[in-house]
């Protein structure tokens, strides 16, 4: 999805000058960001999917953070013109999925896009949903964005992990300049 969102526009990428991956693992997302030439940041809450993205040949001058995205640390004074979310989303908690609203909006500079591929439907006729991955809805992941974020475009994507086929969505939203975003987030 994210190199057919490339091909076809993708403004909401290309216009940043930084760009965030969270939950990027091995790295792949950002790798084909760097190799259109978009500086990005992979941040992974598991240090050895890190190092093994470290690992691989660089595409460009990509940067590999460990980190939670809820955890303010490891961003400290820093703010990204965007964010390429792909299945980050439906693999938290989904009582976490407030606190993901929240971090999205106060790591987005103003005017920034998250732009994400969001997995709708990940199981089959009767197989169990205990997830992750979690199922969510355009409803439901609209109306968490919606304290921070305008809708700019949508539509589901051609290309596909084998398996995924019309079930993920790819939106983008933009940050709002209004609105600000104060500390906290999480439920409970």
């Amino acid at each position: 999805p994210l190199v057919e969102y490339l091909a076809s526009d993708g403004a909401a990428l290309r216009g940043a000058s930084s760009v965030l991956v969270p939950g990027c693992g091995s790295g792949h997302d950002v790798r084909a960001l760097e190799a259109a030439g978009i500086h990005a940041t992979g941040l992974d809450l598991s240090p050895t999917a890190v190092g093994f993205a470290r690992s691989l040949p660089a595409a460009g001058r990509e940067k590999y953070v460990s980190g939670s995205l809820f955890d303010t640390d490891w961003r400290s004074g820093l703010t990204f013109d965007a964010i390429w979310e792909h299945t980050c989303f439906c693999a938290i908690d989904p009582s976490d999925r407030p606190a993901y609203a929240w971090a999205a909006a106060s790591i987005l500079a103003p005017g920034g896009h998250l732009v994400g591929v969001f997995y709708l439907d990940p199981y089959e006729p009767g197989e169990d949903a205990a997830g992750p991955p979690w199922g969510a809805t355009r409803e439901e992941i609209a109306g968490l964005l919606a304290p921070w974020f305008d809708p700019v475009t949508d539509f589901v994507p051609h290309s596909a992990y084998p398996g995924r086929e019309g079930r993920e969505w790819l939106a983008v939203f933009r940050r709002r300049h209004e609105g600000g975003v104060a500390e906290g987030g999480r439920n409970g």
